[in-house]
């Protein structure tokens, strides 16, 4: 790449503009990278933490439910009268450019929706073993899905900086080392072309002086 660049100081400026830029770039990326590796990590921890509970919460809901189906027969009849969940609300947040989902519902006091002479205290524990479960999957799915967005561009970022460090940096870096060894090189010629042609002038001085002299 740097053989196919005219050694001229213009190319030579844009070259070491470029090679500034790109350093300034990878620089950004890798702060970019380390503050998204920071909050997936975060991010991890809290998953861990509540993968844990959640499975043990939905064990116990289904638990509870298999105990109501037992007590009260299949309890789907009764299921229906419960009504669907419709306060979800989603918007987003940003880190560094990375879109992050806000998953938020509102928590409300568990209100039985069927009829209580025909229940009993299973399903009520059935129910509310649910609720419980239903919120946890929320704030879970927003966790999950937000290590998966950050994953994903900690990948592309990552990418984008080793071509920076790899690729970019050094070609540019070759390209200013070409063109300054060629503009040296050039210099040197033309000094020493310039202490020749001196040298012959002094010479040619000195043999019209002479040659004056005689006369």
């Amino acid at each position: 790449m740097a053989e196919q660049v005219f050694p001229t100081k213009g190319n030579l400026l844009n070259a070491q503009k470029s090679l500034s830029l790109a350093k300034v770039g990878y620089e950004l990326l890798d702060k970019k990278r380390n503050i998204l590796v920071r909050e997936l990590m975060s991010l991890v921890d809290k998953a861990k933490a509540m993968r844990g509970t959640i499975e043990e919460t939905y064990r116990r809901a289904y638990s509870a439910l298999q105990i109501a189906n037992i007590s009260q027969g299949v309890i789907e009849n009764i299921a229906y009268a419960v009504p669907e969940e419709n306060s979800l609300t989603l918007s987003s947040r940003s880190v560094m450019g990375c879109e992050l989902p806000k998953i938020s519902i509102e928590e409300q006091k568990p209100v039985l929706n069927y009829g209580l002479q025909y229940t009993d205290s299973n399903v009520d524990m059935a129910y509310i073993c649910f609720e419980k479960a239903k919120y946890m999957s929320v704030t879970l799915a927003e966790v999950e899905n937000s290590i998966y967005r950050l994953t994903n561009s900690i990948r592309k970022t990552q990418t984008r900086a080793n071509a920076l460090q790899n690729i970019v940096i050094p070609r540019y870096e070759g390209i200013v080392k070409f063109i300054t060894n060629s503009l040296e090189e050039k210099e040197r010629e033309e000094f020493s072309r310039m202490k020749v042609i001196k040298a012959q002038k002094l010479t040619k001085k000195k043999y019209i002086v002479k040659k004056r002299s005689r006369i």
